[in-house]
């Protein structure tokens, strides 16, 4: 069969077995037979390949999967423009291709020329036209993968791509300035190296970070877990130690992951913390109910004496009574706040019912005592008609009177003891500092004293004067001023014994 002989959809042939590239085929047609396929087309039917399709205009459009995933922790990639694909000029693309009469294409490269492939039945422009779209569609990529690195996007797979990049370029199966993509992907290889290392720096940035986070966490756990349990707000402490636990479920679950020796150490301190603080807290609370119940106990016992008492009528010793049980009130534990006011409520109530029966019997006595307290008053008014003391004798023996009449007029009221009583005194003060006045004023010893004074002041006197009058005799002015000076002192301490000496006569 001869190539006149062929429709114009006849398939192409590529030099590589296992690279079909199929044309478009409106109506079956037998296809010319390579060497390599005569020889299986016993085994099996042809394979009619459809050629792949030429741009029309449309630009390829990246895929997630092609844009690659985002690294936890990354930002986001800018948004990349979808790359037109480029058209190669064929007039362009003749100088890296060679075309027969039928169909074969070689790529020349430095000088060195590779089988392409066949597009048999075509003309040399379809031809070399077919295989200039396949380098088309791989710079394409290439352009998509230089603006991938450019916008900064994440480099999770940029290496493949562009190891898969230069594995198409290497087979040879395209027609194109090949030389040109391999120098861009060997520029787009350093700029993702160097991108690599950018995220990596990042990255390592974040999980320090993150480190830092979860230490701080770890580190304020074991600050409240070191606390003396003595001194620690439960209450706080323990919302505060339930925060850190959420702020570490959280870390787990979205935070950048540190490795898994990493995490569990620090797990395990957290942990460890957390173990440490409930132990605390349960003997805290464990102590706390003990020391309630014993609290508890001790108060009871105290209720139940003051109940005892209550119904007590020995009014003075059960008061004191009261005094020392409140004192051993005052001493002992408190129990929980609710048990205690409880307590408390039950060792008042007793207290009460003591002192308001106390009370009324006092009121009682008061109204009974107060015809006592008018009679009191009166004796009082009489005896402060004795003011001012005039005679002492006559002041102690009326007041002697009042006092035997007030005694028999018997007890007041409580509250208006303490008045009367003490304007009484204030009587008996003052009549008693009058006598003791008359009793310094006429005591024997006293007046003999005077009197012996009295005598040698007088005759000290005697003697200074005839002092005196000899030092005038002889003219000296020492002596004379010195005996006067003297005489002049002892006349006054005469004068001053000559008054006292009249209040005892």
């Amino acid at each position: 069969m001869t190539n006149s002989q062929k429709s114009d959809e006849t398939p192409v042939t590529e030099s590589t077995e296992g690279q079909p590239e199929p044309a478009e085929s409106a109506a079956a047609s037998t296809p010319e037979e390579t060497p390599e396929q005569t020889a299986d087309s016993a085994a099996e039917p042809a394979q009619q390949p459809s050629p792949i399709p030429g741009p029309k205009g449309a630009s390829p459009r990246p895929t997630p999967a092609a844009l690659g995933p985002r690294p936890n922790g990354a930002a986001a990639p800018s948004v990349v423009a979808t790359p037109p694909i480029h058209t190669t000029p064929l007039s362009e693309a003749e100088k890296f291709a060679r075309v027969e009469d039928d169909g074969h294409v070689f790529l020349i490269v430095d000088g060195e020329e590779f089988a392409v492939g066949q597009y048999p039945d075509a003309s040399r422009e379809e031809a070399l036209a077919y295989f200039v779209r396949k380098y088309d569609e791989v710079a394409g990529q290439v352009t998509l993968l230089e603006q991938r690195v450019h916008a900064k996007a994440p480099t999770t797979d940029m290496r493949k791509t562009a190891s898969h990049l230069r594995e198409q370029i290497a087979e040879r199966k395209m027609v194109g300035d090949v030389r040109a993509l391999e120098a861009r992907l060997d520029a787009l290889t350093s700029l993702v190296t160097e991108l690599e290392a950018a995220e990596k720096a990042e990255q390592d940035a974040a999980r320090a970070r993150e480190l830092q986070a979860r230490e701080a966490i770890v580190a304020e756990a074991e600050e409240i877990a070191g606390r003396d349990p003595s001194t620690v707000q439960w209450k706080a402490s323990s919302n505060r130690m339930n925060e850190l636990f959420e702020q570490w479920k959280a870390a787990q679950k979205s935070g950048l992951r540190l490795g898994r020796g990493t995490e569990d150490a620090l797990w395990k301190r957290f942990r460890s913390a957390r173990t440490v603080f409930d132990r605390h807290r349960r003997a805290y609370f464990s102590q706390l109910d003990n020391d309630n119940a014993e609290a508890k106990r001790a108060k009871e016992e105290l209720i139940r004496r003051a109940e005892e008492l209550s119904s007590s009528t020995n009014w003075g010793p059960t008061a004191a009574e009261y005094r020392r049980l409140m004192d051993e009130w005052k001493a002992s534990k408190r129990a929980s706040r609710k048990d205690d006011d409880a307590l408390w409520s039950r060792f008042r109530a007793a207290q009460d019912t003591f002192f308001a029966a106390r009370k009324a019997a006092n009121e009682a006595i008061d109204e009974e005592y107060g015809a006592n307290l008018a009679v009191k008053e009166a004796l009082l008014a009489e005896a402060r008609q004795l003011l001012p003391v005039k005679d002492a004798g006559a002041a102690r023996k009326a007041l002697q009177s009042i006092r035997d009449r007030w005694e028999d007029a018997g007890k007041v009221p409580r509250a208006d003891m303490g008045r009367i009583e003490a304007r009484l005194r204030e009587v008996e003060d003052a009549v008693k500092a009058a006598e003791d006045e008359h009793w310094q004023r006429t005591n024997p010893e006293t007046k003999a004293r005077t009197n012996s004074a009295l005598s040698q002041l007088e005759s000290t006197i005697a003697s200074l004067e005839e002092d005196l009058a000899a030092a005038e005799k002889d003219g000296d002015a020492r002596r004379i001023t010195a005996a006067r000076e003297a005489l002049d002192a002892r006349r006054q301490w005469l004068d001053m014994l000559q008054r006292s000496a009249q209040d005892f006569s």
